[in-house]
């Protein structure tokens, strides 16, 4: 080990990084379900419209985590060859192009967004997610400063940091989401818009926070963190390098999911996309394991590599694989075990919402079988630094996902059940060109 930067291949060291990354998942996991719950409750239309909403926020929060992804890959890489001087170089750049593509997301949302969503909702649904977006899409410049720190922190084995900013902005959240939606407190009452204001507030605290961490650990100034501001053209052009196809694929891969719901809107009833709504919260509460292990996957593969120790990468990746399935069974037997105690979370007094949303949340838990092991071998490959094969990968999965989801909800009409077998096909493909371009070694070739 050398100052701490360079990691293992066991068990342990997995855990010991994993644990804090899935912590620090899970509190902004936990605001996302503190949303829908108040949202449920306020309105079942509410609950309808956050799915689209909540599903838009996430393409560009995927471009984030993107750009997040490629930073983490680059730093692991330069913590595994032991040159600290190089991390603090590449933090910076990676702010200069979160605050581009953040302006960009912003432009969009005001002035392209409004029609796409007028020509699939009825007027009352787009002028409602339209006000939401406006005020929501201004969190952007904080999430990606404070996804960035997730990368740091995660490449330079500090993971267990992540949690206090975390911890701050989950707080910030549920405190504003009670307040600003029903109007407590002395706050106004701003309904569903106040979900908006109550994240972006919370996101501010989070990044807030975790940067005041850093600084007071002497994280900043070990690093040289922002201390020289200013745009190096050969850095940025390294992480846009990684980091751009990675980019894209996670705004290519919400986009998709963003077209199934738009998909349920035009051909399922305002229950079905309620109930869509609360099985996406499944994947984030239930999924932080996995994409705390699939973050672990990037890190360690990135490190390992950097250490010169190519031939333990695939052992390390089937370890990290067989924690994934483990904890996946224990979902998968949980949600079917209590499914409606889950769903009255939502709509406590609806019979209608639960009882249609039982198969499907029986169904989801079945899938999480296939995420935990195919998030983290499509992390693997990220982890060597060649994300135009991830980018590709994911391409051509989302070929068939989006093809599947529209002859079953647009052509045949079926349930939202079937529509959601869609998250099977999906991940089984990205298991399986991941493995094979793992197994064939190619990836020893690529230099970052």
């Amino acid at each position: 080990m050398s100052d701490g930067l360079q990691v293992e291949v066991s068990y342990k060291q997995v855990v010991k990084i994993a644990a804090p990354i899935a912590l620090a998942l899970f509190v902004p996991q936990l605001n996302l379900i503190t949303n829908s719950i108040f949202l449920g409750h306020h309105s079942e239309e509410s609950l309808a419209i956050a799915a689209l909403t909540g599903v838009y926020y996430l393409v560009f929060a995927g471009i984030g985590f993107g750009l997040n992804n490629g930073l983490q890959t680059l730093i692991s890489r330069r913590a595994g060859e032991n040159r600290p001087e190089e991390i603090g170089k590449i933090f910076t750049q990676g702010i200069f192009i979160a605050f581009i593509v953040a302006a960009f997301g912003i432009i969009i949302t005001e002035f392209v967004t409004p029609s796409i969503l007028k020509a699939f909702l009825t007027p009352e649904q787009a002028n409602k997610a339209i006000g939401f977006l406006r005020i929501r899409i201004w969190g952007l410049p904080f999430l990606y400063v404070y996804q960035l720190r997730n990368a740091l922190l995660v490449g330079i084995n500090r993971s267990k940091l992540l949690i206090i900013g975390t911890l701050a902005e989950a707080l910030a959240n549920i405190f504003f989401d009670y307040s600003l939606i029903f109007g407590k407190l002395g706050f106004p009452k701003m309904g569903f818009n106040g979900a908006a204001v109550a994240s972006i507030i919370s996101e501010f605290t989070g990044m807030i926070v975790i940067f005041w961490v850093i600084s007071k650990k002497g994280i900043s100034r070990k690093f040289s963190l922002l201390g020289n501001f200013r745009f190096e053209k050969e850095t940025a052009r390294l992480i846009a390098k990684i980091s751009g196809p990675l980019a894209f694929q996670h705004a290519t891969s919400i986009l998709a999911w963003f077209f199934f719901y738009m998909l349920v809107a035009r051909n399922s009833s305002q229950t079905g996309l309620a109930i869509s709504t609360a099985m996406r919260t499944v994947f984030g509460f239930f999924g932080t394991c996995f994409w705390a292990l699939a973050a672990t996957t990037n890190s360690m593969v990135s490190n390992v590599i950097g250490q010169g120790r190519r031939d333990e990468i695939i052992r390390l990746v089937w370890k990290i694989s067989k924690l994934s399935l483990g904890i996946a069974v224990v979902v998968c037997v949980i949600l079917n075990l209590f499914p409606a105690l889950y769903l009255s979370l939502f709509r406590p007094n609806d019979s209608l919402f639960v009882s249609e949303g039982i198969p499907v949340l029986r169904l989801i838990g079945f899938v999480t079988l296939f995420l935990s092991v195919g998030t983290v071998w499509l992390n693997a490959v990220t982890g060597t630094g060649n994300t135009r094969v991830t980018f590709l990968v994911e391409v051509s999965t989302l070929v068939f996902y989006c093809a599947y989801v529209f002859v079953v909800l647009e052509i045949k009409h079926l349930s939202i059940l079937w529509g959601w077998l869609s998250e099977v096909l999906y991940w089984t493909f990205l298991f399986s060109l991941s493995y094979f371009y793992m197994r064939s070694k190619r990836w020893r070739q690529t230099v970052i």
